[in-house]
């Protein structure tokens, strides 16, 4: 089953080392497989070819030069030739480092790029509560920082202990048929690197994840704040904004100096102890040789063998700093990974989660009519009509702190239903429980459309079939045309027109130089805040959905502005089930129903004359005896 093989990969902790390190080589073997071992092979080639020339300076000492020392002319054939050999050898070792260097280069890049598919899709589906509880700069660090500091693992740790271990086998094994006890000295230093490094690594992993914590908290701070530099200078906030940032950075500089630290101790403990180990090797060997119990050429391969196995161990150490930060960044993007999706879409394959199994059909292209496909056998349809309930629904954000309590309303197809209360009364809350950003628990109520159990329709569908224009604008950068087309892609341009008249947002659209091709800045800047929510109300009015949710939808529009789009409003909103949140009370008066809510409950409802009549909360709010907080 699909489900299988990414749930395994799913169990393994992204806090532990090797099942991070293997799920980073998971990609290198879906995507890379023959290059990464092409590249092994070459990688072996090189350092096997450093092992070997340092062999043959025992035979060219030893029989090529010591039996010739004093002679006057000495036969240089064999020695040549041992040269060539050893020439031949360093470049065919400096070809396959070459192919190895580019072979991994390849390797690594290509698996970030896949690492960064897998986390912008596996984000895409994540529920909003995940982004409503971080900054954009937090978010943004694992695309940039996080997955960035992996690269040094695959493209320099990696390749350098792939290096270290065959020097260190290659180099033992001549060092053993050299010299045993010479051998056995450097196997004890050898193991004592072995354990400082291991020490080190152990003590310092907590300290390097906390290190991209922080790295993640300052640039949440920092983009924040740059966001925001019009309020901060308004208020004259600078030195409070700095003092923030100090905060932030300090904690930075805590962690990086004591990541630092670890490292700078790795580096000068191994480069001492293989410098100790050359002077003990070099002064027992030098005995030896005097004894003659050793030849010339034997100690000259043997320190030879010291110096190059010490070496790659020293790259290594100075590298402990990559490494570690490598999989403090991998453990991080691995655990939001494995943060669990409103809509799976795993790492290796697609996962079938419980996230509803009714979906959206077209039954009729020329009437344009949709119903709900129920797969049972045979399969049944329901007609699409915009009739949404709420039967005593309890919802919180938080344990403990509830947001609704018990609500229930019915939205009949073709009402318009709207939602008075003070902020936090959970207004925004309904609308979003009804898109399904966020579930309510099976025993404390029930959302239905159309009959239907929310939690038992696509949330692709569900959504599809329902329209929101938020107080918020977001735009994209690209034109006007294609930011209408954003409600529904596949829109002509005469559609995407039509849904600017209706919204009046094409009067000022033709005003602009280059009309609906004029391109847009961040988010729209280069507009008014008012042209900018008119282009929202079009992005809505082109996906024609049968249901809409318009949240404070006019807030950010002048009175003049609303009162032009008051009528396509109304066109917008014919035949269509609505729900308005509005703190003009005058756009909800011709509302089918008006619910008012305070602390997450209904306390009133009915028409505006009935709320009128009532004289209770609604009354209060209308005629200015009381203001929304």
């Amino acid at each position: 089953m699909a489900d299988t093989g990414y749930r395994q990969l799913r169990t393994s902790r992204a806090n532990d080392v090797t099942g991070t390190i293997a799920r980073t080589f998971s990609y290198i073997r879906k995507h890379y497989s023959f290059r990464f071992v092409l590249a092994i092979v070459f990688t072996m080639l090189s350092s096997l070819a450093g092992v070997i020339s340092s062999y043959l300076f025992t035979p060219i000492i030893n029989n090529y030069i010591v039996p010739y020392i004093g002679q006057e002319n000495p036969d240089m054939s064999g020695f040549v030739r041992m040269l060539y050999l050893m020439v031949f050898i360093y470049v065919s070792g400096l070809l396959s480092s070459y192919a190895f260097s580019k072979l991994i280069s390849i390797v690594s890049t290509g698996t970030l790029n896949h690492m960064r598919q897998d986390l912008f899709r596996v984000m895409e589906k994540l529920p909003l509560k995940f982004f409503d509880r971080r900054t954009h700069g937090e978010v943004m660090n694992y695309y940039t920082n996080d997955i960035d500091t992996i690269r040094p693992m695959l493209a320099d740790a990696f390749p350098t202990m792939i290096t270290t271990m065959i020097t260190i086998v290659g180099c033992f094994g001549f060092m053993f048929s050299l010299n045993v006890r010479l051998s056995l000295i450097m196997l004890g230093v050898l193991i004592m690197m072995f354990m400082v490094t291991f020490f080190l690594a152990k003590s310092s992993r907590k300290t390097f994840a906390g290190l991209q914590k922080q790295i993640s908290n300052i640039n949440g701070y920092a983009q924040e704040m740059f966001s925001g530099q019009k309020v901060i200078k308004v208020f004259n906030h600078e030195k409070e904004t700095m003092d923030g940032f100090l905060a932030f950075n300090n904690k930075l500089y805590d962690y990086s100096l004591r990541t630092n630290a670890y490292a700078s101790m790795l580096m000068p403990i191994n480069a001492n102890l293989a410098y100790i180990a050359y002077a003990i090797v070099a002064v027992v060997g030098g005995k030896m040789c005097i004894n003659g119990t050793m030849r010339i050429g034997d100690l000259a391969s043997f320190l030879l063998f010291v110096r190059q196995f010490a070496a790659p161990i020293s790259n290594l150490s100075q590298q402990f700093n990559g490494i570690m930060m490598s999989l403090a960044g991998a453990e991080r993007v691995f655990d939001l990974m494995e943060m669990e999706p409103e809509l799976d879409y795993g790492i290796i394959e697609l996962v079938n989660v419980e996230e509803g199994k009714d979906e959206l059909v077209e039954t009729d292209k020329k009437t344009e009519r949709w119903a709900w496909k129920i797969p049972v056998d045979p399969p049944m349809y329901t007609e699409l009509k915009g009739d949404i309930r709420l039967n005593d629904v309890t919802f919180r954000y938080v344990e403990g702190k509830t947001v609704l309590k018990n609500v229930s309303l019915f939205a009949k197809p073709g009402q318009k239903i709207a939602f008075v209360g003070s902020t936090g009364a959970g207004k925004t809350t309904i609308t979003n429980l009804i898109n399904r950003f966020y579930d309510i628990e099976d025993q404390e109520g029930m959302i239905t459309f159309d009959g239907i159990p929310i939690k038992e329709i696509k949330k692709d569908d569900l959504r599809r079939s329902i329209g929101m224009v938020l107080q918020d604008t977001n735009l994209f950068s690209g034109t006007i045309m294609d930011n209408i087309r954003y409600g529904r892609l596949d829109a002509t341009d005469e559609e995407c027109i039509a849904a600017a008249k209706m919204c009046n947002a094409s009067s000022f659209i033709e005003r602009l130089p280059h009309g609906y091709q004029t391109m847009l800045s961040a988010n729209g800047s280069n507009l008014s805040q008012g042209q900018r929510q008119l282009l929202n109300i079009a992005r809505c009015a082109v996906a024609d959905p049968p249901v809409m949710v318009l949240d404070e939808a006019t807030s950010s529009i002048d009175t003049h502005t609303e009162k032009l789009i008051e009528k396509g409003m109304d066109e917008l909103m014919k035949g269509r089930t609505t729900f308005v949140i509005a703190h003009r009370l005058s756009t909800v008066r011709n509302a089918n129903a008006i619910m008012v809510l305070e602390h997450g409950e209904i306390i009133e409802r009915g028409n505006h004359e009935d709320l009128i009549a009532l004289k209770g909360r609604y009354y209060q709010l209308y005629t200015g005896k009381a203001e929304l907080d």
